[in-house]
């Protein structure tokens, strides 16, 4: 989804980098068993894809920006089935996945609405007893600076459990950290 240019810079710097690959992925998917099958959903630059492929099963990614897709896909040749596409939409077949993931992308989704489509997307790839696993950014005065010009439908932590429960999943929780939240559900 549109993202002003300091936004994507910073999306590409290796200060970011370091913070997703030292902190929040390891703290946003504390035990979650990635050794299957594993989709990414908006890997935006490919951040979070690098630190996954060191530690995943089979990677497969989806992002909503085609230039950005076929970017990764020449990227992560032969590594990472990467696909465009829609995560409201996810062109898969039902219980495909053990593992499903995004990290801070879920605000630049559209619309509640939209997210909550994404959701239920993720409960339908995934086989049973999978895990839906993530992290976004909470709502603050510099996350909010930062989205000027952005698309930006924040996710209130509080709520997500209740609205995964109605996607299908089960056992969903969140927990807070610092500028972030993390997410897990497990699929029915």
């Amino acid at each position: 989804m549109p993202m002003n240019a300091l936004h994507r810079r910073l999306c590409r710097s290796d200060s970011w980098a370091q913070r997703m690959h030292e902190q929040v992925l390891p703290w946003a998917l504390d035990g979650v068993d990635l050794g299957g099958r594993v989709l990414e959903i908006g890997p935006g630059y490919g951040v979070t894809t690098r630190w996954l492929l060191g530690r995943a099963g089979r990677v497969t990614a989806v992002e909503v920006d085609p230039d950005l897709a076929a970017d990764l896909g020449r990227e992560f040749a032969g590594r990472v089935d990467v696909r465009a596409g829609d995560g409201a939409d996810l062109p898969f077949a039902a219980e495909t996945f053990d593992a499903v993931v995004c990290f801070t992308m879920l605000h630049h989704v559209p619309s509640a609405a939209e997210q909550d489509r994404l959701f239920a997307e993720a409960a339908r790839v995934l086989r049973p007893g999978g895990t839906f696993a993530g992290s976004d950014s909470r709502l603050s005065l510099r996350f909010r600076v930062l989205h000027v010009r952005d698309t930006m439908v924040v996710v209130d932590p509080a709520g997500l459990p209740a609205r995964l429960r109605a996607a299908g999943f089960t056992d969903a929780e969140t927990a807070l950290g610092g500028r972030s939240f993390r997410f897990r559900a497990t699929a029915g």
